[in-house]
């Protein structure tokens, strides 16, 4: 059979996509996505469906209660297969990313020795950074990876230089929710794993986008929100089994080291979220032709591809216009090229403080924000506190282009004023 990603796809079908989202029939644009997508009507039809039908206890010996353990499992290997965990045992569920973040770092934390070292990054959200720092506490030495500031890129030569026999783990971002930049993940873990230390993504800014495979990545643990890929305020963990496995148990005293993913689930995930995350695939099965015909990660390897190449087509429209502005910096790549960014986009304007321009786009019922996005050690270390970080455009598949026309015809008379 042929590979759905050796084919050139057809474009995206704006309408269908569209349609699937209830929200986007209001008179808002919404250009604020990185901090949280809209969500997809088939996760609702999800949501409703468990809470009208089988919102009890899981385990009891009663046909409803069955039901509802048979959706929530449905739900992890569900969300297993469509990362590419080897197990969905591999797969936490969990409120946000910060939260898992810090329970990760809490258990792996008990099982390093003082002088072990971490490796962090000034340009990752604090929720992939603070958890590590705070095992400094207990003697862990953590180092940090520092961007560029010519090319805003984190350099691999300055990796080799931090990485050392005592390196136990490396924990930096997929695309960050700043610069929109695609880190080369794949071969970062080549050579963090031939240190023989564990690497740690955040993939919140990179899930929207493209679609994950953990074992591709060859990543130790990886971890993203599923309300910024068009799903409820939920997330996910991923960690090798053999990683999660010595990890202790965060849940009750009486829940054993081997009871995956619960040991570290107190009080369990939450259910009816849980099992919405199934109607993220099933919109993403809209997006594919002819998808009897395949396997289920060929079906959403064509969708993303759909996806991403509409995306490019949106980047290169919004960076057009920004670097033809002569008062304008766009922090980060300045290429539309997929395969180097995602349609999160960040830009300064001379003389100008950041939060001034989003609240003047407010009354043309456009939503884009200002700040440093959680990112503070990387506005910090841009010299862009004091202008009150950024302005972002953070663009989704189902924004048009009509929209970034929109916003442009509103946002080029206050880049000139």
């Amino acid at each position: 059979m042929t590979s759905a990603s050796s084919v050139a796809q057809p474009p995206l079908n704006l309408e269908l996509v569209r349609s699937a989202f209830p929200s986007l029939g209001s008179d808002w644009i919404f250009l604020d996505n990185a901090g949280g997508s809209q969500i997809a009507q088939p996760v609702i039809d999800r949501l409703n469906d468990y809470l009208l039908t089988s919102n009890v206890q899981l385990g009891a010996s009663y046909a409803v209660s069955q039901q509802a353990s048979q959706r929530l499992a449905q739900a992890n290997q569900a969300a297993a297969t469509f990362i590419n965990a080897a197990d969905p045992s591999e797969v936490v569920m969990g409120p946000s990313t910060s939260l898992l973040l810090r329970i990760l770092a809490y258990c792996l934390g008990q099982t390093l020795q003082p002088g072990d070292e971490i490796i962090v990054t000034n340009c990752d959200h604090e929720a992939n950074i603070t958890p590590w720092l705070d095992l400094q506490r207990q003697g862990i030495v953590v180092k940090f990876w520092s961007i560029c500031p010519q090319t805003l890129t984190l350099p691999l030569n300055d990796l080799a230089e931090l990485l050392t026999n005592k390196t136990r783990l490396v924990a930096l971002t997929h695309a960050s929710n700043v610069l929109g930049t695609l880190n080369p993940i794949r071969q970062i873990a080549d050579w963090v794993h031939s240190c023989g230390a564990l690497i740690c993504v955040d993939g919140v800014g990179y899930a929207p986008h493209r679609l994950i495979d953990v074992q591709a990545l060859d990543v130790d643990f990886y971890v993203f929100s599923y309300y910024k890929v068009y799903g409820p305020h939920h997330a996910l963990l991923y960690g090798k089994r053999e990683h999660l496995l010595p990890l202790p148990s965060f849940n009750h005293s009486f829940i054993t080291p081997d009871s995956l993913p619960y040991k570290l689930q107190p009080g369990g995930a939450n259910y009816e979220l849980s099992y919405s995350t199934l109607g993220i695939l099933d919109y993403l099965e809209q997006l594919v032709d002819q998808p009897e015909t395949l396997t289920p990660r060929d079906r959403w390897v064509q969708a993303f591809d759909r996806i991403s190449r509409h995306e490019e087509a949106l980047s290169r429209r919004l960076l057009d216009f920004l670097t033809s502005q002569p008062n304008v910096s766009v922090i980060g790549e300045t290429t539309p090229d997929r395969q180097i960014r995602v349609p999160t986009v960040a830009f300064t304007v001379a003389n100008t403080d950041s939060a001034t321009l989003p609240p003047q786009l407010d009354k043309h019922q456009i939503g884009i924000r200002y700040g440093d996005f959680y990112a503070k050690r990387l506005i910090n270390a841009l010299g862009l506190a004091d202008q009150n970080g950024v302005v972002r455009v953070s663009l989704v598949h189902y924004n048009t282009l009509a929209e970034c026309d929109r916003l442009i015809a509103h946002l080029e008379p206050l880049l000139s004023a």
